[in-house]
């Protein structure tokens, strides 16, 4: 039987029971953007190469900070997002005919076509048979003959980390064999420049976790003073490499500024825009010492009105610049990131004496 990676998706107790017609039926859905998350296939499937929702790209972290609390970063541009689909190698001949013999012809042939039913696997991959690529009803895929056992390649398959994103119908060839050492000359065949991007996602960054002083409640009119020590940040560089060609990339993201919001209007920020930058220790700001308190840090804040008991919501994010080099010495800027915190603060009047 033939379906939709989605219609498998919302009826895999249906799907399981269709998995035993061995002769084979063709369905597919048509409407793009429908479906759920995968409930087979993938990692918490029997077979990980069910499944076009699993990607082979290995992602490490290379240089920069590992402990503590981290999170992802968000792109400060609201209109980019990292690569919907892509095509990646999968199985030698020999390994496309071991998993059609070993899960009786059950698993996707693409993001959004799946096939049940060994004897589809064996009439395109094994016999020859032409079948017909999915993204378009005139594009024919020619056929194989014995799972090209014998030949240096791989066969090929597109990949989609969400099979709901509506972009993932770009990639809507059946899965195609290209000779070893070569990358197919599709549309959203993998680069080095997507490798970077898909790692962007990967790069884990360290809490924004500033010092203040004074470090409990401020004062209103006196100034507080925001700085983080050197070290504390440091540039992370994660490196994304795709098994079975010499495609890779390594994303730098270096830290570049803190940004301040002080959580009301009724405040002043030191400078003024809320952007303090790195010193070239890596450090931000200066450390409040004894003797400072009538001067202006450099990095801070003023709070002109007391809480009252409601603490103001200061946040604290820190802008990562994105930079990536990758095979044949590709190289190039993505958005920066930012990666924010926020924390409580109490501020009282300043306490006065009537005569």
């Amino acid at each position: 039987m033939r379906t939709s990676a989605h219609a498998r998706r919302l009826a895999s107790a249906a799907a399981g029971a269709l998995v035993l017609i061995s002769s084979g039926i063709a369905y597919a859905n048509d409407t793009p953007g429908v479906g759920t998350p995968p409930a087979s296939g993938g990692k918490k499937g029997k077979d990980i190469y069910a499944s076009a929702t699993y990607s082979q790209i290995k992602v490490r972290q290379v240089s920069g900070p590992t402990g503590g609390k981290r999170g992802n970063l968000s792109s400060v541009d609201v209109n980019w997002k990292p690569p919907a689909c892509w095509y990646e190698p999968v199985f030698t001949g020999q390994e496309l005919k071991d998993f059609v013999d070993r899960t009786d012809g059950n698993g996707d042939v693409g993001i959004h076509e799946s096939w049940y039913g060994k004897g589809l696997w064996t009439d395109h991959y094994q016999d020859g048979k032409p079948d017909t690529n999915f993204d378009d009803e005139s594009s024919t895929a020619e056929g194989y003959k014995n799972y090209n056992i014998g030949k240096n390649g791989y066969f090929w398959r597109s990949v989609a980390p969400d099979d709901s994103d509506p972009e993932s119908w770009n990639c809507g060839k059946i899965m195609f064999w290209q000779n070893a050492n070569v990358v197919p000359k599709v549309a959203h065949a993998p680069t080095p420049k997507m490798l970077a991007e898909y790692a962007y996602n990967k790069v884990q960054v360290p809490d924004t976790e500033i010092e203040l002083k004074p470090a409990t409640k401020s004062t209103v009119n006196v100034p507080t003073w925001v700085w983080l020590d050197k070290g504390t940040f440091r540039e992370i560089k994660v490196r994304a490499e795709l098994p079975r060609t010499n495609l890779y990339a390594v994303t730098t993201a270096k830290p570049v500024a803190l940004h301040l919001d002080p959580g009301t209007e009724d405040a002043t920020t030191f400078p003024s825009s809320g952007d303090c930058t790195i010193n070239d220790d890596g450090s931000i700001g200066t450390p409040y010492e004894k003797g400072d308190a009538g001067k202006t840090p450099p990095c801070g804040i003023r709070y002109l009105r007391s809480t009252n008991g409601t603490p103001y919501h200061l946040k604290a994010s820190i802008t990562w610049q994105i930079s990536w080099e990758g095979t044949g010495g590709a190289n190039g800027d993505l958005p920066d990131g930012t990666f924010e915190t926020t924390q409580d603060m109490n501020v009282q009047e300043i306490q006065s004496v009537n005569r």
